[in-house]
């Protein structure tokens, strides 16, 4: 990536996304974010230059420098996608640690978070603006939908499917070949053995639906 980034989120996933940027030798242009107290201020020295939505500087996005969306809100994480897309024509990129360990013969999408000591498997294919937390796995064959988060330390197994915006937390374990419906959520540490239906949160060790 020769450009520079915008990053759109000032937040702590912003932040991860800048260390990330910087670690890949990718300049970062500055961060927009709604929170106007922290408009014309400065985070770990990168300058938040106005709202997620300011046309004078996404209207450079494209032609003078890439985008990254660090929202962990997926109705606003949506929003700004599709602003992007729409409006101004471009695909926010990918944020993708040097120490991640990704298959040639994996998928990936566009403007998806992968953080360090992340595996990727074989086959494995990741959708779209997804957030891969620090060393989650992903087993051979695995599907990721967009819009879905993993985090920190989940191992998902050969050929499990994940539909679009699920939340699966911290130190899950989902067996192989398990299906996880769309808009499902996973409780920390769970344990999943049965496929989850859509929209169900689950919890446990082994998971059951959360009433």
């Amino acid at each position: 990536m020769n450009n520079p980034i915008l990053i759109i989120g000032a937040n702590s996933l912003g932040r991860t996304a800048k260390d990330i940027f910087e670690e890949n030798e990718v300049v970062v242009y500055g961060f927009l974010d709604d929170d106007k107290s922290l408009h014309d201020t400065e985070i770990d020295e990168v300058g938040v230059l106005g709202s997620s939505e300011d046309e004078s500087f996404l209207t450079l996005v494209g032609k003078k420098c890439e985008s990254f969306v660090a929202v962990d809100d997926n109705r606003v994480r949506k929003s700004l996608v599709k602003l992007l897309n729409e409006e101004y024509k471009v695909q926010p990129v990918n944020a993708i640690h040097k120490r991640a360990v990704i298959s040639k013969r994996a998928d990936i999408g566009h403007g998806n978070l992968i953080d360090a000591d992340v595996l990727i498997g074989n086959r494995s294919k990741i959708g779209n603006h997804c957030i891969l937390n620090t060393r989650v796995t992903i087993g051979a064959g695995a599907a990721v939908g967009n819009f879905s988060q993993i985090g920190a330390g989940a191992i998902v197994g050969s050929e499990v499917s994940i539909e679009e915006e699920v939340f699966i937390g911290s130190g899950v374990t989902i067996v192989a070949g398990i299906s996880i419906g769309k808009g499902a959520r996973v409780g920390a540490g769970s344990v999943v053995v049965a496929p989850v239906a859509k929209g169900e949160t689950v919890f446990g060790n082994p998971a059951q639906v959360v009433k």
